[in-house]
């Protein structure tokens, strides 16, 4: 049986309700205090990379409202492009761990985020 066509327990359907809540607060909080966030996980805040984590921010907002949009009635197809573009985003950092050693662990620590949230769907 595929898994769009097993039936919804009670975890999964608060997974759909949680997931664009606890996405939402990461946004939220990479638009308004990107330096704090970049300082804490070990980055080096500066112009540049405060702008990169909050245009970072604002994909999560974004991706956290489609999300939270189609709560009730997910469709298969969105579930697999939100997770692609999780696990796309873990990538990316991935690489900038593995290039970059001035931005390696916030870099890991950006990847591990991005792929809970591809986990978590």
């Amino acid at each position: 049986m595929s898994r769009s066509h097993l039936p919804e327990t009670p975890s999964s359907g608060r997974r759909r309700v949680v997931l664009p809540i606890v996405r939402g607060a990461w946004g939220l909080a990479l638009v308004a205090v990107p330096g704090r966030l970049i300082t804490r996980f070990g980055g080096e805040s500066t112009g540049r990379s405060r702008g990169v984590a909050r245009v970072l921010g604002a994909r999560h907002l974004l991706q956290a409202a489609v999300e939270a949009r189609g709560a009730e009635r997910q469709a298969r197809g969105r579930s697999i492009l939100g997770r692609s573009v999780d696990l796309s985003h873990a990538g990316t950092a991935v690489a900038l761990a593995a290039t970059d050693r001035r931005w390696r662990r916030l870099a890991v620590v950006d990847a591990v985020i991005a792929t809970g949230f591809a986990a978590a769907r």
